[in-house]
């Protein structure tokens, strides 16, 4: 996809979070020269061509009081993968679920999901009641807390 100058300002303006702001289409447009419509057929357009591979919220969820967040790691089978990651993406208490290689021998793990919580112990609660409730007991797991913060940001492209 060939890229315009006003595709690359619109870019440069997104990158960063879109504005606090009911309307935040609008402004952007306001900021460009364009159209509230117009910026949203434009980053359509972006997605559609793969040159912005998707749009989501950070969510800060310290701040929130979630400080107790475990990413759990799962050694599924390569044929139930997809199975396993849209029963584990359904549960309410999971906030991530993705896919990635394994990197054998030391690394036999091919599913990821996080669970934030206030407490440990209500997360530890959370995926004990997900593996019964969903049968994955014979799945080898991980359950890894977070020892650290890092920054918290979208792609950037620019």
């Amino acid at each position: 996809m060939v890229l315009s100058e006003r595709d690359n300002h619109l870019i440069a303006e997104i990158q960063d979070g879109l504005p606090l702001s009911s309307r935040p289409y609008r402004e952007i447009g306001r900021r460009l020269g364009l159209s509230e419509l117009q910026v949203i057929e434009r980053i359509s357009a972006l997605q559609d061509g793969g040159v912005i591979k998707r749009m989501g919220i950070v969510v800060r969820h310290h701040e929130l009081g979630y400080t107790a967040n475990a990413m759990v790691v799962w050694d599924v089978p390569d044929d139930q993968v997809d199975s396993v990651g849209e029963k584990l993406g359904s549960q309410p208490c999971v906030t991530l679920c993705y896919q990635r290689p394994r990197k054998l021998p030391e690394w036999p793990y091919n599913l990821f999901c996080m669970i934030h919580g206030r407490e440990r112990e209500r997360v530890l609660e959370h995926i004990d009641s997900i593996v019964a409730s969903q049968g994955l007991e014979q799945l080898p797991r991980k359950i890894l807390f977070s020892g650290k913060r890092f920054k918290q940001r979208g792609a950037k492209y620019r």
